[in-house]
């Protein structure tokens, strides 16, 4: 079924590319390119799973984005959107959560080749070691970056994030309590883990439900200056650049190449954001998203 639908893709993509080459062509020539943020969890040749992309295809899809898009950090796509002014498509790299295997061959292949990434983690599994609890539920825990593996990246020119404390489902959150721990206690946290500022949060899942109000002011209220979702979307000239839109980094390569395409019916499709939020003192009891059904957007 995989192979029927990647063909289908590559197919639909072959029919529609000399449209949408056309349209991107008339983006740069009004300074509107589209900006496309990527996000990644684990790349790695063992214990697959659907957060895990080999290294073999993702050097691929790094080779790709040298070739087809000027790479860019998460501050300069912010810069863009503030200027109003993008002449070229961009593609920027992120992570999300923290898994050790990525220094292996990921962070070294961005850093060997100089392209911006900004490495975000959740700060608790990092200060004890504990698996990622969606692991555990799959019998498959894997190892968590230590600091020292952070240091060393940030010393080599990854920018670092917070994923916060617990990676917590914030449609869950709601107290005020809760909040602060998960962003500005965690923020504290990596902060004094790395002895460097922290800049930007990416929400965990980071789908519409948990880019709530009260999660985007708390992070400016704490200095933040981007928060990043992951609900699939491009970032384009007129969008706010606090919030910075990202979608997966499909390890089905014509998936792959079909998000980076740009498609404006994708753009028309992208979902609201809640406009009312409360927080009281009340129990969570949500239930809480997959990271299956995070990563089938």
């Amino acid at each position: 079924m995989t192979l029927i639908r990647s063909a289908a893709i590559s197919t639909r993509l072959a029919f529609q590319m000399p449209w949408r080459r056309r349209q991107v062509k008339q983006m740069c020539r009004d300074g509107k390119a589209p900006m496309s943020v990527l996000f990644y969890h684990r790349v790695a040749d063992s214990v697959p799973n659907p957060w895990t992309i080999s290294n073999r295809e993702f050097e691929r899809q790094v080779d790709y984005c040298r070739e087809h898009f000027e790479l860019i950090s998460l501050e300069e796509v912010q810069h863009r959107l503030e200027s109003g002014h993008s002449p070229r498509p961009t593609a920027t790299f992120t992570f999300d959560d923290g898994y050790a295997e990525n220094c292996a061959f990921a962070l070294p292949l961005l850093i060997r080749h100089r392209i911006p990434c900004t490495y975000f983690v959740t700060t608790a599994n990092v200060r004890t070691g504990e698996p990622f609890e969606h692991d555990v539920r799959r019998n498959a825990p894997l190892p968590i970056n230590t600091v020292e593996q952070l240091r060393a990246a940030a010393d080599a020119g990854i920018e670092m994030g917070l994923h916060t404390a617990n990676h917590v489902d914030f449609n869950q959150v709601r107290s005020i309590d809760h909040l602060q721990r998960e962003i500005v206690d965690a923020k504290a946290d990596l902060e004094s883990m790395l002895d460097r500022p922290v800049r930007y949060l990416a929400v965990p899942f980071g789908m519409p439900e948990q880019m709530r109000p009260a999660v985007l002011q708390t992070a400016r209220d704490c200095g933040l200056i981007g928060i990043c979702s992951a609900y699939g979307a491009y970032n384009l000239i007129g969008d706010d650049s606090f919030h910075i839109r990202r979608f997966h980094g499909d390890p089905e390569f014509n998936r792959f190449r079909n998000w980076l395409t740009f498609d404006n019916r994708k753009n028309i499709r992208r979902p609201d954001l809640p406009t009312s939020d409360i927080l009281d003192d009340s129990d969570d009891e949500t239930p809480e998203v997959t990271y299956e059904e995070c990563l089938s957007t």
